[in-house]
């Protein structure tokens, strides 16, 4: 879900708000955390909270989030496949009357028609580099869609410029994970109860304040990461979080057998690690993925926040797809681990756990001095001279141009007056260099 809502999202949505939806999905998702969170607080008291508890208290919650699961199950039928996805099948006239519902444009309006191109130019882009290095996979039969993942997948590794964009991927996402944030998230009461709070409502009130503190750090991460860089948020994240987590095991280590006595340090610690969840924000969230397809011969010039958007960058078009893929299987990997592991920390090394976490994110902001370029406003030839690779980006433009000039998107630009309709290079520059609502308005001027 996590990858294939915010993809969904990308391919439906029109390209004026097709960012913002993306943003709203993650601010929805961190909201939900929050409400979550205020959940368990409120049912902790049904019964009382102690040994007259009602059973209550955990049922409740369980069965509230089955809710929203059964809400999105229902709605899904109700819910159309994607234009590209469509088109990408071979069901064309689907697709376009699909898009055109979307749009509440007819069938033949010019908008939807270049929108049409648009996506077919992609869907052809995609299946011609499948073509030319696997062509025995061309079909897209289930075994050989199976099979694509893997063979598309290992030819990452296979050039070093190649297994250095991985490298910066699944790394990157290795030290997301080990900030510590999701040990915060999913044993927020534990930590909150070893660092000397009273009782277990007090743990879940400060869980819940978590869940604010999450929500509220989101939005300057929306705001701010096109304007700074992606190097600069992360290396500000993760210096914040190493901060906090050595402070709070400092508090840790000097009052972990005198709570009691020592109330003020175990708020000290509770406030450390609810501040720990600012930086953490801009670190990853939230995930802006690549647009399949935007505006015509572009380069799939990205928005949004540090190490997604930053695994979504770094690829070149013909295996942007299966980049992002291994990038995310190393992120829910490392959340699988963290999530295993911080239960036996907590209980055998008591505040080392903090030290763990801090050092893991010191370690990540190591990796990212050193080894991580900047991405921000690079266009993908830019890519391959950063990573040594030149001349992939050069090749998969033209093979872009080639499609472009063969389905007639050209010559659909010329008509609506979108550059001049010769140039694909030229047209992509058009196109970046103004905002995708800017130009919509326009076309819809002239038509």
């Amino acid at each position: 879900m996590s990858v294939n809502v915010p993809n969904y999202n990308a391919e439906v949505a029109p390209p004026e708000v097709r960012g913002s939806l993306v943003a709203l999905q993650q601010l929805a998702i961190t909201a939900g955390i929050m409400v979550s969170f205020w959940i368990d607080y409120g049912t902790n008291n049904i019964g009382g909270t102690g040994d007259t508890q009602s059973d209550a208290a955990w049922i409740l919650p369980i069965c509230l989030q089955l809710v929203p699961g059964i809400a999105l199950g229902v709605g899904l039928f109700f819910m159309p496949f994607s234009p590209r996805w469509l088109l990408h099948h071979g069901r064309e006239p689907e697709a376009r009357k699909v898009l055109s519902n979307l749009r509440n444009l007819s069938q033949d309006h010019p908008l939807i028609g270049l929108e049409f191109l648009e996506i077919k130019a992609q869907s052809l882009f995609e299946k011609r580099s499948i073509a030319e290095k696997w062509p025995h996979l061309v079909t897209l039969t289930p075994m050989n869609t199976f099979k694509l993942q893997f063979v598309a997948i290992g030819s990452l590794f296979t050039t070093k410029a190649m297994f250095r964009r991985t490298i910066v991927a699944t790394v990157t996402m290795f030290f997301q994970q080990l900030t510590g944030i999701n040990a915060v998230l999913y044993y927020a009461p534990s930590i909150f109860e070893a660092l000397g709070t009273s009782s277990n409502t007090t743990s879940l009130l400060a869980t819940g304040v978590v869940g604010v503190a999450m929500f509220l750090a989101t939005i300057p991460a929306v705001l701010y990461i096109d304007k700074l860089g992606r190097k600069p948020v992360m290396l500000a994240g993760s210096t914040g979080m190493f901060i906090c987590h050595i402070t709070i095991a400092i508090i840790f280590a000097k009052n972990q057998y005198q709570w009691a006595t020592h109330k003020a340090a175990g708020w000290a610690a509770v406030l450390g690690t609810l501040v720990s969840s600012f930086p953490f924000h801009p670190f990853i969230l939230p995930h802006r993925l690549p647009f399949p397809f935007t505006v015509p011969q572009q380069r799939h010039r990205l928005t949004g926040d540090s190490a997604w958007v930053l695994i979504s960058e770094v690829w070149p078009l013909s295996n942007r797809a299966y980049g992002i893929a291994l990038g995310a299987s190393s992120n829910w990997m490392s959340n699988f681990i963290v999530g295993q592991i911080t239960p036996d920390l907590l209980k055998h090394i008591t505040y080392g756990t903090f030290i763990f976490f801090g050092a893991m994110t010191f370690g990540g902001a190591v990796f990212l001095w050193f080894y991580v370029p900047e991405t921000k406003r690079l266009t993908l030839e830019e890519m391959d001279v950063v990573f040594g690779s030149v001349g992939v980006a050069r090749a998969d433009d033209a093979r872009m141009r080639e499609i472009n000039h063969e389905i007639g998107l050209d010559d659909a630009l010329r008509t609506m007056g979108i550059g001049s309709g010769n140039d694909s290079s030229d047209n992509s520059r058009n196109w970046k260099s103004r905002s995708p609502k800017r130009e919509i308005e326009e076309i819809e001027t002239k038509v």
